[in-house]
């Protein structure tokens, strides 16, 4: 993530397939399986999940019977608490139509299921980190996944190097496949939709601290949208390896459709349980990630300093 410091990455956008399929990976190799500690674990909490948000009031204000400036100012307190307590939250009702959800499903499906020699011929290179790859590890362990990684605003100027002092500006393109030739408007349309959702939660965050709804739009003049496409197909030895293991975002929100099919776990901040995150139709879960923390307690700080 060092080497994106000075161009923010606001958002992961997150696709998600548990579902079977007549393709497997082949037999467990040892750099899949986890130590002891790290295999999946059969006790889950099953209780209160994460919160559940309408964003009604920011989508759709001609049908609200309240007043439409305290049902968002009530939606924004309800976004802090839930950033605050949890780091993550469920929306539905949030202006991303489903048709280019079900469209960006369907073309990751199709994708997926090219056969290995094809993906690879759009895989991740060393100087871009777009593109297909199968060796993606969370700690010491890979995870049993693929993924595609694509911009959602391609050509994207990034430093040409590690080097503090290096001037050098390069663009970074997305590396398309050229047998599916939806792929690509389907996956741009779909990121410009969760684009603006990112957007429209970034001033409800702003609110929740007080502060006018633009406040942080500042800190993403020179974004780079990034988003994710993952398949997770079935394994013969599923206890001993986790599709991706436990980790933070290096964002500041990830934005996350799953699908029908249980297998997403968050870690709730006040007890450290896992909790199962049931699937809600239609809806994103959100993931406060680590830039917008950061952003968050700094703004917390100069809010509070302010006021007392």
């Amino acid at each position: 993530m060092q080497l994106y410091i000075h161009v923010p990455w606001h958002q992961c956008l997150t696709i998600q397939s548990y579902k079977p399929s007549t393709y497997t990976m082949g037999e467990v190799n040892p750099s899949y399986i986890l130590s002891e500690e790290h295999r999946p674990k059969h006790v889950i909490t099953e209780g209160e999940g994460i919160p559940l948000i309408d964003l009604s009031p920011i989508t759709n204000r001609e049908g609200l019977s309240a007043d439409p400036n305290k049902a968002v100012e009530d939606l924004a307190a309800k976004i802090g608490e839930a950033c605050r307590t949890w780091g993550f939250f469920s929306v539905i009702n949030h202006g991303v139509p489903l048709g280019i959800r079900r469209r960006i499903m369907e073309v990751a499906r199709k994708f997926f299921a090219l056969p290995v020699e094809e993906k690879k011929k759009v895989s991740r290179e060393d100087h871009n980190t777009a593109g297909f790859h199968n060796d993606e590890h969370s700690k010491d362990f890979k995870d049993w996944k693929e993924v595609y990684d694509f911009y959602v605003n391609d050509g994207m100027l990034m430093p040409a190097s590690h080097e503090l002092d290096d001037p050098e500006i390069v663009p970074w393109f997305t590396p398309w496949p050229e047998n599916l030739p939806e792929f690509r408007e389907t996956c741009e349309e779909y990121g410009r939709a969760c684009e603006k959702l990112f957007f429209n939660l970034l001033e409800l965050v702003s609110l929740s601290l007080g502060l006018p709804p633009e406040r942080l739009h500042g800190y993403f003049e020179n974004q780079a949208s990034f988003a994710r496409l993952n398949y997770y197909p079935p394994c013969p030895k599923p206890e001993l390896v986790l599709g991706t293991g436990g980790h933070k975002d290096p964002s500041a929100l990830t934005v996350l459709a799953q699908e029908d099919v249980e297998g997403l776990d968050v870690l709730r901040k006040s007890d450290g349980a896992w909790v199962r995150v049931k699937p809600v139709p239609d809806s994103f879960v959100i993931n406060v990630g680590d830039v917008l923390q950061v952003l968050y307690k700094q703004l917390r700080l100069c809010v509070d300093t302010t006021i007392f």
